[in-house]
């Protein structure tokens, strides 16, 4: 028989780190679903949609051992059609003390979810107004809220997570995806010591600007000058260690600050120098770091997983997968958020993608080739499904916050279109969509993304996205070969289809071939259709072929076989005795003429070249593993001969 491995499917080793990046993605999801689960339902209200807001200034008065909280939202809005009302989203077990308006009291009615305030006046079109809300409350803490009293190592904690609907229930807001504030000022009263006699420090978005003590309180102010949705504000408050590492920035330093539990502070030390070089990289391959003239930050919480608020993601730990994953939607989530639940892709599929980088480029391709390999696992575990939602979908948290669809062949389609385009055109087209005027600081749709991609590639892509990301399923796929010449090789591709919704999946197909002395070469072929043939050159006997050897492709389920044919030949034509220590006797049918016999040793080394001969006298050959090499009217074939 002839000497071929016939390899299935590629590697299969694992290490530690590619388990540890499963669970920090199983950890992250949760917690993104986590905080959803009781708010999925809501939908932007209607009554919200005629104004614009421009800015808030929140004043909160706060304590992380009590369950309760007072403060004045001050809000800026610009009419967008003649009004005599305006409407925030506040939960109803908030109690609305007051509205004023250049200090004079409005009428308001706080019905269900909404606060409804009458102003004094016709506000026209085009023009920009403000008003206080004074209220106070005990903020939804059932566990799965968005306000969270609890403890760490016995010391007080608050924090928020109001992905993506719960920051009405802790402050008068408008919870719509297409109306960022432009800015903010956030100013947290708490007591200053904790019952320990420890500091309490308050964290919010952007820079610190004061920490203003006044007998046993302590008002800490923090701005944000850039756009920001309602529930990527955030506070929280305990008594953080507090530490620094800075980004150089090309001349344009900005810190990294990090609020740590007192009990970690020395293994957060440890672990979050990284955020750096992650950070160097981000902005290396996409663009500066798109709040780079405030902060970026970490604060400890007491969830699992994380939570990317605009410049101070909440963390669970300091695993480097996390930090990774929350950085990057700094830049995909946060610059730009998902337009919708439809598209919640752009936020995780993005980040997940983007974690996987720092594996490809801080680790190597060895590793980089596990995470993708893991990831086509999880997306094959089932046969069906989509990354991009249905409407029905939307009502699903769990569909929503799928980590085998909206995180994992999220970005496995990123993975894949980064190949189809090649390197350059992929990441220009991912900085483009990042500097878009229409998209930056602001919203996106799937369509919009996949316009400025084919704007910049030059190419049609609805085919790819119409495959992969709107339709269901992943191909299976079986290779044949065989080699008709002793430079050339014969590929055939069939696919089959796990889901009936894409009839076939285009794509390059990544083969490593590999020679029998070992020599290697890698091809992508184009297989646009079923049983496509390919003839390509090669310059040596071919050993094996492997499939997809870096998981380049989502797929599951192939094989990788000599051609029918090139069997069929194989076993007509036969060498005995094997092992031989004397005559070596050939047969073979009359439809194969052979012209030449090449003799070579392991090392790849020529040591015989004989004319057709029935019987071949080895009494001169080495001892030890020979190959017979056979030109013929059928191509090259090769046997193995173990001289005794």
């Amino acid at each position: 028989m002839k000497l071929r491995l016939l390899i299935l499917l590629g590697l299969v080793s694992t290490v530690s780190f590619s388990q540890d990046y499963n669970e920090t993605l199983n950890t992250i999801r949760e917690a993104e679903a986590k905080s959803a689960l009781n708010r999925i339902m809501h939908r932007a209200n209607l009554n919200t949609g005629n104004y614009d807001l421009k800015y808030h200034r929140l004043e909160l008065d706060i304590d992380p051992s009590v369950s309760f909280m007072s403060g004045n939202i001050t809000s800026y809005f610009e009419a967008k059609s003649d009004m005599t009302t305006i409407t925030f989203d506040l939960a109803s077990n908030m109690t609305v003390n007051q509205v004023l308006q250049r200090g004079n009291s409005l009428v308001f009615q706080h019905l269900g979810d909404e606060l409804i305030i009458t102003l004094p006046s016709i506000q026209n079109t085009g023009v920009l107004d403000s008003l206080t809300v004074s209220y106070s409350g005990n903020p939804d803490t059932s566990g799965l809220g968005s306000y969270e009293v609890s403890q760490h190592n016995g010391d007080p904690v608050l924090w928020t997570l109001s992905e993506p609907y719960g920051a009405k229930a802790w402050w008068p807001c408008k919870q719509d995806l297409i109306d960022k504030i432009d800015s903010i000022d956030v100013f947290l009263t708490t007591p200053r010591f904790n019952p320990s006699n420890e500091e309490y420090i308050a964290v919010s978005n952007g820079v610190q600007q004061s920490a203003v003590l006044n007998g046993n309180e302590k008002t800490t102010h923090y701005k944000h000058r850039y756009p920001i949705p309602a529930y990527l504000i955030a506070i929280a408050a305990t008594n953080y260690d507090v530490y620094s590492h800075t980004v150089p920035n090309n001349g344009n330093p900005f810190d990294i600050v990090n609020y740590v539990y007192p009990e970690s502070f020395t293994s957060a030390q440890a672990s979050t120098p990284v955020t750096v070089d992650i950070m160097n990289l981000f902005t290396n391959l996409f663009e500066e770091y798109p709040f780079a003239n405030e902060k970026y930050g970490h604060a400890q919480f007491g969830w699992g997983g994380g939570m990317e608020h605009t410049t101070v993601s909440f963390m669970g730990n300091f695993n480097r997968n996390l930090i990774a994953h929350e950085l990057a939607h700094q830049w995909f989530g946060n610059k730009i958020t998902c337009g919708s639940w439809k598209d919640i892709w752009l936020n995780e599929g993005f980040a997940t993608y983007l974690s996987g980088i720092v594996i490809e480029n801080l680790d190597g391709n060895n590793e980089f080739t596990t995470w993708k390999q893991q990831r086509n696992n999880s997306i094959t575990a089932a046969p069906s499904g989509a990354v991009y939602l249905t409407d029905s979908d939307t009502t699903n948290v769990s569909r929503i916050f799928n980590g085998r669809l909206s995180y994992n062949k999220g970005a496995m389609v990123l993975h894949m279109l980064r190949k189809k385009l090649g390197d350059a055109v992929f990441f220009n087209a991912l900085q483009e969509y990042l500097s878009a005027p229409l998209l930056a600081y602001d919203y996106a749709k799937t369509e919009d993304f996949i316009s400025i991609v084919e704007s910049a590639s030059g190419e049609d892509l609805t085919e790819f996205f119409n495959d992969w990301l709107f339709n269901e399923g992943y191909p299976s796929y079986t290779i044949s070969w065989y080699q008709p010449e002793s430079n050339q090789v014969s590929i055939k591709i069939e696919q089959t289809q796990s889901h009936p919704s894409v009839s076939y999946f285009e794509a390059p197909v990544p083969l490593r071939i590999t020679g029998t002395l070992g020599q290697q070469l890698d091809i992508i072929l184009d297989n646009t259709t079923n049983q496509q043939t390919f003839l390509e050159s090669v310059g040596f006997d071919i050993l094996a072929i492997t499939f997809d050897p870096e998981s380049d492709l989502i797929s599951a389920n192939n094989t990788v076989t000599l051609s029918t044919e090139e069997f069929e030949i194989d076993n007509q034509l036969l060498l005995y005795p094997n092992p031989t220590s004397d005559l070596l006797h050939i047969e073979k049918p009359d439809t194969i003429d052979i012209s030449e016999i090449k003799i070579y040793n392991t090392l790849g080394q020529l040591i015989d070249r004989l004319q057709w001969n029935s019987s071949l006298d080895t009494s001169s050959w080495s001892t030890g593993l020979l190959f017979v090499q056979f030109q013929t009217n059928r191509g090259v074939i090769t046997k193995s001969v173990l001289k005794k």
